[in-house]
Formats: structure tokens, sequence, C-alpha cells
């Protein structure tokens, strides 16, 4: 069963990419009128570029029992047991790569009630890379779930990435498939499950946002 996310506040194009479109189309014209459309190609390419990045769509919501969505749109880099320093536990990881040309808006992964925001400044590395987990600008939200399971989801921004976005604070009821933040250009998050979860992906998989389930979480008998 799934549920459309016809209610979805920021269709087509999310809002924080409004001015960087208006702003490239514009130039783009100015130039092209200016100068002439070969000069304004580069410029028309540039502003392509940002529509695309922007992109926000509407998504199914899977709505089975236990089940952990994806948080963002990319490719599954890790798949593993792990700390989760985040929430104090041991824990599965999985982790999602999200290059330029993904969806960048974040989706809560699971119904639930955000225990903890927490900032972190750090470095940005390549995204891709094991270390930038722990030495990576990264905002991280700790969940639990009305049957006391605790999910982790963090932020995690790259090489070029040089904002994360994040809408949601501690005492939050949030469901899933909502969209919460933006990280923009390149980045991944990470999600942190309970040792007993059931991954659903492998490493190299794509993904999709809200859509795509990467684990379901044990239920109580």
């Amino acid at each position: 069963m799934s549920l459309s996310n016809s209610n979805y506040p920021h269709p087509i194009l999310a809002r924080e990419g409004w001015p960087f479109i208006g702003g490239a189309l514009l130039l783009a014209v100015l130039v092209h009128v200016l100068c002439g459309f070969g000069w304004a190609l580069p410029l028309y390419v540039i502003a392509a570029f940002v529509i695309q990045f922007f992109r926000d769509p509407a998504r199914e919501i899977p709505m089975q029992a236990g089940a952990v969505l994806s948080p963002a749109d990319g490719r599954v880099i890790v798949v593993e047991k792990t700390r989760d320093i985040y929430a104090d536990r041991d824990a599965l990881k999985i982790s999602v790569f999200m290059n330029v040309f993904n969806v960048h808006s974040n989706r809560l992964p699971v119904d639930g009630t955000v225990l903890k925001a927490e900032y972190f400044a750090g470095k940005f590395l390549n995204a891709d890379l094991a270390k930038a987990s722990e030495q990576n600008e990264r905002n991280a939200l700790v969940m639990q779930t009305a049957d006391g399971q605790v999910v982790t989801a963090v932020q995690v921004a790259g090489l070029i990435a040089r904002r994360i976005l994040c809408y949601v604070s501690a005492g939050h009821v949030g469901k899933r498939g909502e969209r919460y933040g933006l990280i923009r250009f390149g980045s991944r998050v990470d999600v942190y499950l309970p040792l007993d979860a059931t991954p659903h992906v492998s490493i190299g998989d794509k993904v999709s946002a809200s859509s795509t389930i990467l684990a379901s979480l044990k239920q109580a008998q």
C-alpha cells in the first residue's frame, strides 16, 4: 500500500532554488538580448543545470508497517553494522550518496517524534568517502517511532555541498515521506537503524526518496 503525497508544499521545483533559477535565467536572457544566443548558450546550460538540481517532485509513499524509507535520491554506498554516535548505540547503517544530478530534497524515513536535532560543523571531503560521515559538516536527527524504535538520519555535506538546510527540531512529530530539509550540490545521508532491522537494499542500488524502502524494523509481537 502507498500514499500519494498530494499535499506536497513545494511542487516541481524546491522553493529554496527559486532565487538561483530566477537569477540564472535572467542572466542568460540578458546576455542573449545584448550579445546574442551564442554568448548566452553556456548560461542557458547553467540555468538548465540549476533547474534540474532543484527538482522537487511529489512521491508515492509506501505505508507498510515498519518500513524505513530512503531519505534521499541516489546510490547506496554503505550497508554495515557500526556505531551510531548520535543515539549512542550499535546500529545497522545504510548510506545514500547523492550526486549533482539527483533530487536533493530530503524526506523523513519513518513516522515518529524527533528526539534530538544536532548540527556539527566540519570539513567538506568527498561525501563518497567513509570518513565523511564523521568529519564533514552534518546535521543529525534522532527519531523514535510509536513503538519505541530509534532511527537516526544524518545529512552530510560533500565536496561541493556548502549548505545543509533542516526544517525540523526536537519535539517535532513527523510523518514518513515528509520533506524536512535539503542539501545543496552533492552530498549523502546516513541512516542508522536497530541491529535487528532487515535491509532491503545492497551497495550499488539506486534509490528514490520516500518511494524506496531501505529496510524494515522488527515489529513487536
